[in-house]
């Protein structure tokens, strides 16, 4: 296995740990209202749930558009002429 997938399943297996341990109720605010007892594995799945989504979202490559492409795939002829080699490069080639 590659380094990157055991690193991925410790960091996995250290994070269930550390939900599985923390599993009392707890008072937890919201803005509005009056405090809730919310389990503390919820809360903290939940904000590392968050914490992926927005980790993915902002880490992900940007697409980039280049105009060299966009010319190419336009099908424009290209300036270059290939039966314009020189004897010596048809030889070369042959």
């Amino acid at each position: 296995m590659k380094a990157k997938t055991i690193f991925v399943i410790l960091i996995t297996c250290l994070l269930t740990i550390f939900l599985m341990v923390n599993r009392d109720a707890v008072e937890f605010n919201f803005l509005i209202g009056a405090p809730v007892p919310v389990s503390k594995l919820l809360v903290i799945g939940v904000c590392i749930l968050i914490g992926f989504i927005l980790g993915f979202i902002v880490g992900r490559p940007r697409k980039t558009i280049s105009s060299y492409d966009a010319e190419i795939e336009k099908g424009y002829p290209t300036n270059e002429n290939k039966s314009a080699l020189s004897d010596e490069d048809r030889d070369y080639i042959s």
